[in-house]
């Protein structure tokens, strides 16, 4: 278009020049103002193809997106601003196709869980209505063990469903961590027994106080704990430590296991929802809530482990006031 400008300009300006000075008559002018608006027509048409086919691609492309089809892209080409566009349209397109996928595999996931308690809860009542089973207390603690099974999910459904929409309530206090510890470690005490596993727990006097919801934390420290007695093997420990870090800003409360260990392809993933080891009994959200309920806090959470010799997890918050 420029190029066309320039040259019509000079044309234009020896004509006009020629014409003031009488060589050249009506003619030649209306030649040249038909050509130069042929010129323009032209050049202008180019260019308005090269703008609307990257937009009649971005439409399209948009069109599929709202037909539930996540895959589409459009080429990255054109002018820059269209470039721009087309980069941003690509990335939204990729986010949307892994919420979607994310999405359905949660789903399927959620199915998977509910299935096998409601199925134990079927068969156990259809066995008792059938008169092959009696209704006696043997039979009737399937029905109750499901039936805790599904509260328990349920209520972890409901807590991570809280974290993703930021609509978990949080009933902010002054804690003592130590006290957060041992009340917590206490409540587990029974079920370390049963597995064999010694259950410790280690806090010094004077911590910093942290401003946290007690039930929350005592909740996302209790599935770690709970998380490390189901994979330490009887004879093995289970120490729960709880220290100021060295700035002063942090208290950190540790969970260190003598259990099997996590598999190194499955460590990046254990805060993940439904993240399971080959043989676990758990649902697989307990780690993924312990991290939600730590962020929601202003905290972090991070894991080592080797395969076979344990894992350690720590959970560190803000101090109050910090």
């Amino acid at each position: 278009m420029l190029l066309i400008a320039t040259f019509a300009l000079a044309v234009g300006s020896s004509i006009a020049v020629g014409y003031l000075a009488g060589r050249f008559g009506p003619l030649p002018v209306a030649t040249f103002v038909a050509v130069v608006f042929l010129l323009l027509v032209f050049g202008a048409g180019r260019g308005m193809r090269r703008f609307t086919r990257p937009m009649d691609d971005l439409i399209d492309a948009a069109g599929r997106i709202e037909r539930g089809d996540y895959s589409a892209t459009i080429p990255e080409s054109g002018p820059r601003e269209l470039r721009s566009v087309a980069r941003a349209f690509n990335s939204m397109s990729a986010r949307l196709k892994s919420s979607d996928e994310q999405r359905r595999s949660f789903l399927a996931d959620v199915v998977h869980e509910l299935r096998t308690p409601l199925s134990v809860i079927r068969g156990q009542a259809e066995g008792i209505a059938d008169g092959v089973y009696a209704a006696d207390a043997v039979h009737i603690a399937p029905i109750v063990d499901a039936t805790r099974s599904l509260e328990v999910l349920v209520e972890d459904l409901r807590a991570l469903a809280l974290t993703d929409t930021g609509s978990l309530a949080l009933n902010r206090e002054p804690v003592d961590p130590a006290e957060l510890v041992d009340e917590t470690v206490a409540t587990f005490a029974a079920q370390a027994d049963e597995a064999g596993v010694k259950l410790v727990a280690s806090a010094p006097s004077g911590l910093p106080v942290v401003d946290v919801d007690p039930t929350r934390m005592r909740s996302a420290i209790g599935n770690v704990i709970a998380n490390a007695i189901r994979h330490t093997p009887s004879g093995g420990s289970v120490s729960v430590l709880a220290l100021a870090a060295a700035e002063g800003d942090r208290v950190v409360i540790t969970v260190i296991d003598t259990g099997e260990g996590i598999a190194p392809d499955l460590l990046p993933h254990v805060f993940e929802r439904f993240v399971r080891g080959a043989g676990t009994t758990g649902s697989g959200l307990g780690l993924a809530i312990a991290h939600d309920i730590t962020v929601a806090h202003g905290g972090t959470i991070d894991v080592d482990s080797t395969a076979g010799t344990g894992t350690t997890l720590r959970i560190s918050l803000p101090v109050a006031g910090t």
